[in-house]
C-alpha cells in the first residue's frame, strides 16, 4: 500500500544570499512538488546587508507557497531558524541553508528515513564541501554537542534536518539569546537519526560560518546547555588538590629524611603559579556561567522580528 505524502513547511535562515535564492526556491518548488502533498517554505532574513529581503518579497508575491520573515538584525543561524520552526504550519519540518550545498532533491531521503518511526534525521555529507577551518570548527562544534546528545548522533548532526513538528512543543516557552536547534531537539525527542545526503560545493559567495563563529557557537552551547565545564573544573580543582596534598608530602618527607628543605622562591613561585592558574580557569568558568545568568533576567529576546510577507 503506497504511504501517503506528508505535508512539509520548509524553514530557510538567509543571510546574504540574494544571489542564490531564485535558484534554491526553484530547486525547493521542484523537489516539494514530488514528495509532499502540500507545502510551503519560510524564508527568514537574518539581517542581510544586501538585497535578501527584497529578492523574498519578489519570490514571495510570485509564489504563494513562500513566505517571508524580515528579523530586525542579525541573530544568528539558530535564532533564526528557531523563528521559522516556531511559525511552521505543516505536520513536517525541513530546514536547509541558503547556499545550495544541500541539494533540495534529496529532501525525499530525510522523509523517508522519518517514516520509519524517527523524529528527527540528519542529512549527513558522504563528503563535506568544506575548507580545513570550517571542518576543523564543524569538529568542536560536535564535540561540544555529545556532551548533551550523546556521541553518536552529534557525529551525525548537520544544518540539512527533517524534524516532526510536534517536537517544538518541548521548547516552546524557551527564552533565551543563545539558541542551539539540536540540543532544544533533545528536549522533545531521543529518537534521532541520519541518512546519507550529497553535500555540494557552494554556489556563490563564501560561508558567513567562520571558524571563530563556528567555537563561539560551541562554547555558547558547552555553557549554556551543559554543565560539562563546571565539572571540569571541579575535577580540575580536586587534582590540583591532590598535587598540593603530594607537594606537601615531598617537602616535609625531605625535611625529615635528609634534613634540607626545598630551595625557596623557585618553589614556592612555581606552585602559586600553577594552583592561581588552577582558581582562575575555575573562576572563568563560573563566571561565563553567571554571563549566562545574567543576560537571562535581562530577558534579552532571542529574535525579533520586523515585518513578515
Amino acid at each position: 500500500m503506497t504511504q501517503a505524502k506528508p505535508s512539509v513547511t520548509v524553514v530557510v535562515p538567509v543571510y546574504n544570499s540574494e544571489e542564490s535564492l531564485p535558484e534554491l526556491c526553484s530547486q525547493l518548488a521542484q523537489a516539494l512538488s514530488q514528495v509532499a502533498a502540500a507545502f510551503e517554505v519560510i524564508l527568514v532574513n537574518d539581517g542581510s546587508r544586501d538585497g535578501s529581503w527584497q529578492a523574498i518579497r519578489g519570490l514571495c508575491r510570485s509564489d504563494t507557497r513562500f513566505r517571508g520573515i524580515n528579523l530586525m538584525r542579525n541573530y544568528g543561524q539558530h535564532n533564526a531558524l528557531l523563528c521559522g520552526i516556531r511559525a511552521a504550519c505543516y505536520d513536517i519540518i525541513v530546514t536547509i541553508d541558503d547556499d545550495l550545498q544541500n541539494p533540495p532533491k534529496e529532501i525525499g531521503k530525510l522523509l523517508e528515513k522519518l517514516d520509519e518511526g524517527n523524529d528527527v534525521v540528519y542529512g549527513t555529507p558522504a563528503v563535506e564541501a568544506h575548507g580545513l577551518w570550517r571542518d576543523l570548527a564543524s569538529s568542536i562544534t560536535k564535540i561540544a554537542l555529545q556532551s548533551t546528545m550523546g556521541a553518536e548522533t552529534a557525529r551525525k548532526v548537520s544544518a540539512f534536518r527533517a524534524i516532526r513538528t510536534i517536537t517544538r512543543a518541548a521548547f516552546r516557552e524557551y527564552r533565551s539569546p543563545f539558541v542551539s536547534i539540536d540540543v532544544l531537539l533533545t528536549w522533545g525527542t531521543s529518537r534521532f537519526a541520519s541518512v546519507t545526503v550529497q553535500h555540494d560545493p557552494r554556489a556563490t559567495g563564501e560561508s558567513n560560518y567562520t571558524f571563530r563563529r563556528l567555537v563561539t557557537h560551541a562554547l555558547n552551547m558547552m555553557t549554556g546547555f551543559s554543565i560539562l565545564p563546571l565539572q571540569l573544573a571541579s575535577v580540575t580543582g580536586f587534582a590540583f588538590t591532590l598535587f598540593g596534598m603530594g607537594v606537601l608530602v615531598y617537602v616535609v618527607g625531605r625535611s625529615l629524611l635528609q634534613g634540607t628543605s626545598v630551595a625557596g622562591f623557585p618553589f614556592l613561585a612555581s606552585m602559586i603559579a600553577i594552583f592561581s592558574g588552577a582558581q582562575l580557569f575555575a573562576l572563568g568558568v563560573i563566571g561565563e556561567y553567571l554571563a549566562r545568568m545574567h543576560f537571562r533576567t535581562m530577558e534579552k529576546p532571542t529574535y525579533s522580528v520586523r515585518e513578515s510577507d
